[in-house]
């Protein structure tokens, strides 16, 4: 019965990292925020070989996220379409506290306004803590460890 449960608690997170995302895409932040939790924590960093540290571009509580949000009209920002391809790679269950640590393999393909022509844009992976402590599924902590340095200029948009 167990397994069932896991299984089950599984597609669940699968599919609220998959949500995510295509919030994400479609520019809904109001239903990203949605699927995070009240403490939801975000942060962006890539490793640097030529320093050999990482890099954190940005590291958000949900207050900080939701103002970043809010202040994306008033941003000269490059508004080709982002399209993040996901696949949840692992997902580890602690039932003490009632949580669960998932590492997703991210794509993000870039489509420009002129010409149409798609690129791929950012490779990564989350890394997501995402509480079972509830309805369904919420996301607590999201850090996006990406590959890509290089991101040129005008995104401001999180991945």
């Amino acid at each position: 019965m167990k397994e069932w449960i896991m299984n089950a608690d599984r597609i669940a997170i699968e599919e609220l990292i998959y949500q995510t995302c295509t919030a994400l895409d479609q520019n809904d932040y109001s239903e990203f925020l949605g699927l995070c939790n009240e403490h939801f924590e975000y942060k962006v960093s890539a490793f640097s070989p030529e320093i050999k540290k990482d890099m954190t571009w940005l590291d958000h509580d949900r207050a900080e996220i939701e103002e970043l949000f809010n202040a994306l009209p008033k941003h000269n920002s490059d508004h080709a379409p982002l399209t993040r391809n996901a696949v949840v790679y692992r997902v580890d269950f602690d039932s003490g506290k009632k949580q669960a640590n998932v590492v997703t393999a991210l794509q993000i393909f870039k489509t420009n306004l002129n010409g149409g022509a798609t690129q791929v844009f950012a490779v990564g992976k989350y890394y997501d803590t995402v509480s079972l402590d509830g309805q369904g599924p919420t996301l607590v902590k999201r850090h996006v460890k990406l590959d890509t340095r290089d991101l040129g200029w005008g995104y401001h948009v999180p991945f």
